[in-house]
């Protein structure tokens, strides 16, 4: 057996930068293992349909159900969240950092690239996975990557395109490590774990063309260690290497499963064989004992494309809180209530019955005639609802705290505090009540959704090749045109800024404040020094108007005239009518 397990550790000897890494790597998993289980804990919740999957599996209650109060409080932020990110077509703007790059021409072609490439790409599906692990896990971790999509058609073999651009991608909580201590996330290194079939592995190293410099005799290699290693026994693979890939019950299982654990480290790193420490790397580590790519980090800030996003920030600690973390407790409690009064409910509505004496064998029901012997005497038990009542009261303040505290919108989702109220007022509380709600949402976009945008315009314009051909639409008359974009018309000095929901909330807060000056009587007083002209930019500008040509220098007084123009000339050809002769009608 020695001499085997000798052997294959010849097979395999790893790598001196494989071994660290994956030493960092499996550091992270140990420093993240709380985190972890607690985000387990509150998936049960989430996803329970009773009581037996969660931590309340051992009250000692009779009932058994859970209360989905957890999961409404997550779909009403994740709805709310996604609206406010995204109120409507128009919600991604381009601001140019000199002259050059703030032309019209420029800002259509950069616009129009990057609203087709998330269309195509599923942008909005991806930022909806972001947002689900921004409310679980209180984390969001995304990135983006140049894709090549194309194939061969059988029959012409001709290369037909499906899909060439940036495209963003969500990263698993449970696959990402970092430093913890780090001062940021960006500063930290980053190991990711990747599990992929051999086939999509060589797939992915023949398209995609970051990958262009990955040491092919390398990968050929990890195919010949498999089949050496499949000619021995599973505990001799097992003692050789001393550890278990993430998801196999054994190491020799892993080499026979087909799959390849990918370890994507990006970062400095200290390489201790050398004593040298490598800035800004990029490495691949495959099977935790061979590198097959080690380059610098292709951008041209030198810094990963990784971007992360905590809900409540934790001082020391990149890891950061959840809105539902803090819930978990009071939901346990809230079924507990439940159950306790469902019970109470079954003790009054079938109580157990004492029976004292002699009394022959009857059944409970409905007209049952029941014969007592002497001194025999039958009583219910447990007719008391005041705890039931109690319960229940207690339920109902539980739910709308858990709500407070998460940060749910209440009237965004469609929920009315009691009275009537004007338009204006309901947007008053709106906002009001909404402002965790607004703070972490515009938390998300700044720090996930414009850097990822910024990212894949930048990634586009170092790997874009050829020119692309852009489907757009002509919002004057709704006809479907094509654009034909070039590397240099997406070249220029500036930054993509999504303004769904930070101008949302500031346009709607605008809008209101003005509304409530003119319906007041200050409004009097500064009429004659207001101009109407650019209140109308204002507000065209402000709702989004522009796309509509509805206002313009005098455009009602122009078309009143227009207007009764033609009603003068109906008039005056209605006279004449009227004063000409028929002739064919005899005048007596």
């Amino acid at each position: 057996m020695s001499d085997k397990v000798a052997e294959i550790r010849q097979i395999l000897s790893p790598d001196n930068i494989a071994v660290d890494i994956t030493r960092l790597y499996d550091i992270g998993m140990t420093m993240k293992r709380k985190k972890i289980d607690e985000i387990k804990e509150l998936r049960n919740y989430l996803f329970a349909t009773d009581t037996r999957t969660t931590s309340n599996r051992n009250l000692p209650w009779k009932n058994s159900t859970t209360v989905p109060k957890l999961t409404q409080i997550r779909d009403i932020l994740h709805t709310n969240y996604m609206n406010a990110l995204f109120p409507n077509d128009r919600w991604l703007r381009w601001e140019g950092a000199n002259a050059d790059s703030e032309t019209k021409k420029k800002r259509n072609s950069i616009l129009a690239y990057m609203e087709n490439k998330l269309r195509e790409g599923n942008f909005v599906e991806r930022v909806s996975e972001l947002v689900y692990d921004y409310i679980d896990t209180g984390n969001a971790f995304g990135d983006c990557e140049f894709v090549k999509d194309t194939y061969t058609d059988p029959e012409s073999e001709e290369e037909v395109t499906n899909f060439i651009g940036p495209k963003a991608k969500r990263i698993s909580f449970y696959d990402h490590v970092f430093d913890p201590t780090a001062a940021s996330y960006m500063e930290s290194w980053k190991v990711t774990r990747y599990l992929k079939s051999m086939g999509q592995l060589q797939v992915e190293v023949a398209t995609r063309p970051e990958l262009e410099k990955v040491n092919k005799a390398m990968l050929n290699e990890i195919v010949n260690i498999r089949n050496q290693i499949s000619g021995y026994s599973s505990p001799e693979v097992d003692k050789a290497q001393g550890f278990i890939v993430d998801g196999f019950g054994s190491m020799n299982e892993y080499y026979t499963s087909g799959y390849v654990e990918i370890l994507e480290f990006e970062g400095h790193i200290h390489d201790l064989a050398k004593q040298e420490l490598r800035m800004n790397r990029h490495i691949w580590v495959v099977d935790r004992n061979k590198v097959i790519y080690d380059e610098p980090i292709a951008t041209w800030t030198g810094k990963s494309t990784k971007v992360h996003s905590g809900w409540r920030k934790r001082p020391d600690n990149v890891y950061a809180m959840g809105p539902l973390d803090n819930l978990v407790g009071m939901q346990y409690r809230l079924d507990h209530l439940e159950n306790l009064k469902a019970d109470a409910m079954d003790l009054a509505v079938h109580p157990p019955i004492a029976i004292k004496g002699d009394v022959k064998e009857f059944t409970w029901q409905p007209g049952e005639i029941i014969h007592l012997g002497d001194e025999g005497e039958i009583a219910e038990l447990g007719k008391n609802l005041q705890g039931v009542v109690a319960a229940q009261n207690e339920i109902a303040q539980l739910e709308q705290k858990m709500e407070d505290f998460a940060g749910a919108p209440k009237e965004a989702a469609g929920i009315r505090s009691p009275g009537e109220k004007t338009m204006f007022e309901v947007q008053t509380l709106e906002n009001a009540r909404g402002r965790i709600f607004q703070a972490k949402i515009n938390q998300l976009e700044r720090e996930i959704i414009e850097p990822i945008l910024n990212n894949m315009l930048e990634i586009a314009r170092r790997k874009m090749s050829t020119s692309d051909l852009i489907r757009i639409m002509d919002d004057d008359n709704g006809v479907i045109d094509f654009m034909e974009i070039t590397k240099d018309d997406i070249t220029a000095r500036g930054k993509l800024r999504p303004i769904g929901s930070r101008h949302f909330a500031a346009n709607a807060q605008l809008i209101q404040n003005l509304s409530m000056i003119v319906n007041n009587g200050i409004w009097q007083f500064v009429a004659n020094h207001a101009s109407p002209k650019k209140m109308a930019t204002m507000i065209e500008n402000v709702m989004g108007l522009d796309r509509f040509e509805l206002f313009s220098d005098n455009a009602f007084i122009f078309e009143q005239a227009e207007t009764q123009k033609l009603m003068n000339g109906a008039e005056d050809e209605i006279q004449k009518t009227a004063l000409t002769p028929n002739p064919d009608v005899e005048v007596e």
